[in-house]
């Protein structure tokens, strides 16, 4: 298992639960159909190059766009 998805920053990050495995979703068939990784893969799974772009605030969700609550909304 990936270390960092035990860890709840990165839950916390993207705003909750399934909106990480949505955007890892999203993300990972962006990649099985030919987009270009973000960070460098040197061996990694796809599953672990996606939660390193996460992690790395290479990608996120454009909530603007999507109509999605933000994550700081809760907070508040």
């Amino acid at each position: 298992m990936i270390e960092a998805l035990r860890n709840d920053d990165i839950i916390e990050k993207v705003g909750g639960r399934f909106k990480l495995t949505s955007l890892i979703q999203r993300r990972w068939l962006e990649l099985m159909r030919g987009a270009q990784p973000l960070v460098e893969t040197r061996g990694r799974t796809t599953m672990e190059v996606v939660i390193e772009e996460i992690l790395q605030d290479k990608i996120n969700i454009n909530y603007k766009a999507s109509g999605v609550t933000t994550p700081d909304t809760f907070l508040k």
